[in-house]
């Protein structure tokens, strides 16, 4: 069997390591010139060569999880005295990963795939190589995308934004905070990031306003010149009014407002579409029920990125390989449906349909029982769950927390 892999980020490099388990020789397609990903600083922004750059990691970053927990299920990052470090650390972590399985032989850098495009029974990839200028057009037998999904801006869509006169920034563009020195700055958005970096450009704003709509987010988890206000209700040239109808001018918006599910290689036979952020059809949110010889890995968001991209790397090649077989194809949109009405009738959007936050452990436990393969430790759940909320209730100093795990079951907080 011919294995194809898009992308040599954390996704990628456990799915060539699990393919080499089975023996499999996997052709891995890396757009960078290094592994790593999301995880890469790239200090270009916008379209480079005809590009999109990929990387949204910004200048100094450190992570909002444990290290703890950001490690494979059987290879841990290294020891350190923090639990939140950087992306450097995180990066020399991959490097380890791919090293002690000799990956890097199996990966094609400078590698940009342009289409994916089903041809009988295999998957025909047409790829130009940056460096050399060149296409080539390889054929597989299963294909894993890999290809992460921190790299399309999702803006939102505010009436009369096109009227605004000053700048505007999405924070996949964001690499340092010098370009906000002296200038009032209004975030919109309410994930992790914008309230991380509220805080992070506000050592350089004059002022900052973070408009949400969240609920029970108090004001003291920010820094003295950051302010929240509710959405905006719309634009003019020169500031916003807010939905408690109050107006505010502003030198620049900056849109902290997440990212879109994104697969432009693919083409329309491949049987993958996306609504409203919502990749569809996919049995357990990764195999493609249409061409089940194709498979996403690390859809799901809010949760612990590395163990479940393993974990679904193991499910999804214990069928690529015959060891399980697969439901038929009705059998799977039939599961895939039941799964998604529950969560509708729970309130959830489109756009949360990967969303799993508290729910993880039951999806990867799903992923387990069905395919049989040994699950993720509930203690990994169990400490994103926790660091989770000290994210919210401690923003300026929850990166002072330092966690130790005992067991499968438990965790520490030693300090």
């Amino acid at each position: 069997m011919s294995l194809c892999v898009i992308g040599a980020g954390t996704a990628g490099l456990c799915c060539a390591r699990r393919a080499l388990e089975h023996q499999l020789r996997p052709t891995v397609f890396e757009l960078s010139n290094q592994i790593g990903g999301t995880w890469v600083f790239n200090k270009d922004v916008g379209v480079v060569d005809g590009i999109d750059i990929h990387s949204s990691m910004y200048e100094n970053l450190r992570t909002n999880l444990p290290k703890e927990i950001m490690g494979y299920p059987d290879f841990e990052i290294e020891a350190n005295e923090k639990s939140y470090i950087t992306s450097q650390e995180i990066c020399a972590f991959l490097t380890r990963y791919a090293d002690h399985f000799d990956l890097k032989k199996y990966i094609e850098f400078n590698s940009y795939v342009i289409r994916v495009l089903k041809k009988g029974n295999k998957w025909q990839v047409m790829v130009k190589n940056l460096l050399k200028k060149t296409l080539q057009v390889h054929y597989f037998d299963n294909i894993l995308i890999a290809n992460g999904h921190y790299h399309t801006p999702n803006y939102a869509n505010i009436p009369n934004a096109h009227l605004f006169n000053g700048e505007y920034l999405h924070s996949h563009d964001y690499r340092t905070s010098d370009i906000f020195d002296g200038k009032s700055v209004l975030v919109i958005g309410g994930g992790p990031s914008a309230l991380d970096l509220s805080n992070i450009i506000s050592k350089s704003a004059k002022r900052v306003t973070l408009s949400h709509h969240l609920v029970g987010i108090s004001n003291s988890i920010f820094l003295k010149n950051v302010t929240t206000k509710p959405d905006v209700k719309e634009f003019d040239e020169n500031g916003a009014y807010f939905n408690d109808g109050s107006y505010e001018q502003f030198d620049v918006i900056f849109y902290c407002t997440g990212y879109k599910y994104a697969f432009p290689f693919l083409s329309v036979d491949a049987g993958i579409y996306v609504e409203e952020n919502y990749v569809q059809m996919l049995y357990k949110q990764c195999i493609n029920i249409r061409n089940p010889s194709m498979a996403i890995i690390g859809l799901p968001f809010y949760v612990c990125a590395a163990q479940m991209m393993d974990l679904q790397a193991r499910f999804v090649l214990s069928y690529f390989l015959g060891t399980n077989r697969l439901p038929s194809p009705k059998e799977m949109h039939e599961d895939t449906v039941q799964n998604m009405n529950r969560l509708w009738k729970a309130g959830y959007k489109k756009r949360q349909a990967h969303m799993l936050g508290e729910n993880q452990m039951s999806y990867f436990t799903e992923l387990a029982e069905t395919a049989g393969i040994e699950n993720i430790k509930p203690v990994m759940a169990k400490l994103h769950i926790e660091s989770s909320n000290c994210f919210n209730e401690n923003l300026l100093h929850f990166r002072e927390d330092i966690f130790k795990l005992v067991d499968s079951e438990t965790f520490v907080k030693i300090n």
